[in-house]
């Protein structure tokens, strides 16, 4: 038995404890929001927040969350809203991504969007140096320059 908490709901998965966070999220609870990239913690499309922090799950085994407090792109409104996002229904990044037409395929953003929240919650005026370092998350539609400017737009806000 495996237990953490999912977007402030308490989970209690009869799991092995091995097995990755990305597939308890998505097989074991239904939240398709994170997605499988790779399997290697290479391309970043399964980045969700353990504790606030950015992780990628497709190779955190969920022994390592025992406990802890999960956060993925369905629920980062929520948690957006707990710190007075300005949009309601959106946390700030999100809006963001829309503002300055952020996604083309869409597919690696919910992972992108989760570190770049993580990022800015921990700098909230990164450089550019501090976003390369920050921010590894890889995108084949190459939308780097839009998701920059969304990063720099929350960070004058």
């Amino acid at each position: 038995m495996v237990n953490f908490k999912v977007n402030g709901v308490e989970q209690h998965l009869d799991i092995e404890p091995d097995m990755p966070l990305l597939w308890a999220l998505r097989d074991e609870l239904g939240m398709t929001g994170t997605k499988f990239g790779c399997g290697i913690a290479a391309c970043g499309a399964c980045t969700v927040h353990v504790n606030g922090r950015a992780v990628r799950s497709c190779v955190t085994p969920v022994s390592e969350v025992e406990g802890q407090e999960i956060t993925t792109i369905e629920g980062l409104a929520s948690a957006a809203a707990e710190g007075n996002a300005p949009v309601p229904g959106l946390a700030a990044v999100q809006q963001a991504w829309i503002d300055h037409q952020v996604p083309q395929c869409g597919y690696c953003q919910s992972g992108m969007i989760m570190a770049v929240s993580s990022l800015l919650a921990s700098n909230p005026n990164p450089s550019d140096a501090e976003i390369d370092r920050g921010i590894t998350n890889i995108c084949r539609c190459g939308s780097y320059p839009r998701v920059r400017k969304a990063i720099r737009a929350l960070a004058t806000a």
